[in-house]
């Protein structure tokens, strides 16, 4: 009776990873529970609760959301790491970029819109407008 029900539990997976080898090219769209490598290219989106891994030979263009991120290739598009984005020096990160925690080496070219998880732009405008002007008076 309990053994049964141990059989239809989704165990977490951990200690894998999804590889896209080089001189494999992919279209579409990618969703894990597990950590996913690319040393090839994809065209498309990602959608990893892992960690993922653009390879040195690695180019993604698209969508890419997960938990942390190392990037050594290309990557070109939309990116949203929950945690740490490590670039390493020879990466090349283009279009927008949503993070937790940024690490950058030497050497890589990092031409994107950044933007940190708690530092908002609303709430830096929400401050400004909470705080008095010079020329007004605090009643």
């Amino acid at each position: 009776m309990f053994a049964e029900s141990k059989k239809n539990r989704v165990e977490p997976v951990s200690g894998q990873t999804n590889r896209i080898v080089e001189n494999t090219k992919i279209k579409g769209d990618l969703t894990s529970e597990a950590d996913i490598r690319i040393d090839g290219e994809l065209e498309g989106s990602i959608i990893a609760k892992g960690k993922v891994v653009i390879g040195r030979s690695g180019k993604v263009s698209g969508k890419i959301q997960c938990m942390n991120a190392d990037v050594e290739g290309r990557f070109d598009g939309d990116l949203k790491v929950e945690n740490v984005l490590t670039l390493k020096g020879t990466a090349v990160i283009e279009g927008d970029v949503v993070v937790g925690k940024l690490a950058v080496e030497p050497g890589a070219t990092f031409n994107a819109a950044c933007s940190m998880k708690g530092a908002s732009l609303k709430s830096l405008k929400e401050d400004e407008q909470r705080q008095p002007k010079a020329n007004e008076k605090s009643a």
